[in-house]
């Protein structure tokens, strides 16, 4: 007796899916209750070295000890440093109800790194609304990127970015000043054609995009405009799938001139008119440079009425000390 195959295929795929659900959600509640042990664990130490002069006298040794003791007794995962963590993880998330469902012990591992209160609010807050692998997060950590988003807002903008992480709703949520492009593999001092980072960037898409942020869906490169018989080319299109927009990126190898303002500006006009549908918003337009001068922008953009905007990029990660410097002076300035 011979099977239908279409209907027995059909069978398979609804059980693989079901399985692989299954699974997903066991491996989530393995990691829920594991992140939920280790937070007791480290409350229970806190209330140990609360209790006597440990944690002022002997904290060192009781670590070194408690992990011994518990290696010998329970197997691998009592190492001195993350029983530290377990501490620190209870010391920054006093109430367990604020811990993520979705983050594993070893986001919290690396989102723990940080001395940081803010930085530890933030990034456990994006990563769970950005769904980042432990990857994922390493580099965004890496490459600074609470402080750069911080850095373009008040006292006031930069408390709520930590607790609530990047709430997207205009159009300069989404813009980063620097840009971090380490992933492109190209020394600093490298003599490069601006088709050749452009081809760089879609080799890396992925990465890029994970640059950019949340909600960009990759368009077009080289998108060609034709206005009155002549041709022109942006480098980039994307489309914000929040804002409900097109974003165009044009790249320069060097600084940013009044020539690159004015030519984003038309082609913002010409998508307005000619590409966007119902239901968009007016589109944003990018100009990415190696360097840019702050009044030279500002007079290029002042009566410009559309959302045009200029940062750079670096092929090498951020000076986290000198990113710290500013961020604390901006908190105590305010």
């Amino acid at each position: 007796m011979e099977l239908e195959q279409s209907k027995y295929s059909s069978l398979i795929n609804q059980i693989g899916d079901l399985l692989q659900q299954g699974r997903e959600q066991v491996a989530r509640s393995v990691n829920t209750i594991l992140v939920n042990t280790y937070w007791m664990i480290g409350r229970h130490i806190v209330e140990y070295e609360q209790g006597g002069k440990e944690k002022a006298e002997y904290g060192s040794f009781l670590f070194e000890q408690l992990s011994k003791d518990l290696t010998k007794l329970y197997g691998k995962g009592f190492s001195r440093s993350n029983l530290l963590y377990m501490r620190k993880l209870y010391l920054s998330f006093p109430k367990s109800e604020t811990l993520s469902n979705v983050l594993s012990w070893s986001h919290y591992f690396e989102i723990l790194r940080s001395d940081s209160e803010l930085e530890i609010s933030f990034y456990a807050k994006q990563a769970e609304k950005e769904n980042w692998s432990v990857r994922e997060l390493k580099r965004q950590m890496k490459s600074m990127l609470f402080h750069r988003l911080a850095l373009s807002k008040d006292k006031k903008g930069v408390l709520e970015l930590s607790g609530q992480g990047q709430e997207i709703q205009k159009a300069e949520d989404i813009l980063k000043d620097p840009y971090v492009l380490e992933f492109l593999g190209m020394p600093e001092k490298h003599q490069y054609l601006e088709s050749e980072l452009e081809k760089k960037l879609i080799s890396n898409l992925q990465n890029f995009l994970l640059e950019l942020g949340k909600g960009f869906t990759f368009e077009k490169r080289q998108y060609r405009i034709s206005i009155s018989g002549k041709h022109f080319y942006v480098d980039l299109v994307f489309y914000h799938r929040i804002l409900k927009c097109f974003v165009l990126i044009d790249l320069k190898r060097g600084e940013v001139t009044h020539q690159d303002v004015g030519q984003m500006n038309l082609y913002l006009n010409y998508f307005k008119k000619e590409v966007s549908t119902d239901g968009d918003n007016e589109p944003i337009g990018i100009v990415l440079g190696a360097d840019k001068d702050h009044v030279l922008v500002e007079y290029a953009t002042e009566s410009i009425s559309n959302q045009l905007f200029i940062s750079k990029y670096q092929l090498y990660l951020p000076d986290k000390k000198q990113l710290e410097n500013e961020l604390n002076k901006l908190l105590d300035d305010e």
